[in-house]
């Protein structure tokens, strides 16, 4: 499907409308802090620029902001990725076909143990 994000993930490996549904509402989660970055940035920028002693003293806060803003956004892309392999792993064990199952070296694959 055009725009899907998980459309190339593997034609073995499906994953349910929840675990899609929790990706979707984090990357928006996402995209809405590095909207706001941008804003603070652009005022952070505006601030710095005017040389304006109180506008200066506030880019302090919008600073300490957009940092936070930052580690929130590594947060959540870690969650993704945590939520993600986990996935595709249940994805993967759920498979009854006996179906390779990829291994992180290159190339190799190995059978699937269990």
């Amino acid at each position: 499907m055009e725009g899907d994000p998980f459309a190339g993930i593997g034609n073995d490996t499906h994953l349910d409308g929840k675990t899609v549904q929790t990706f979707q509402k984090n990357f928006v989660k996402v995209q809405d802090i590095l909207d706001q970055n941008r804003v603070l940035i652009n005022e952070i920028n505006q601030n710095h620029e005017s040389k304006i002693p109180d506008n200066l003293g506030r880019n302090v806060g919008l600073i300490r902001e957009l940092n936070s803003n930052i580690r929130r956004v590594v947060d959540l892309y870690s969650h993704l990725s945590n939520s993600f392999t986990k996935s595709i792993d249940v994805s993967s064990e759920g498979d009854s076909n006996g179906a390779l199952k990829s291994d992180s070296k290159a190339g190799h694959k190995r059978n699937r143990s269990g």
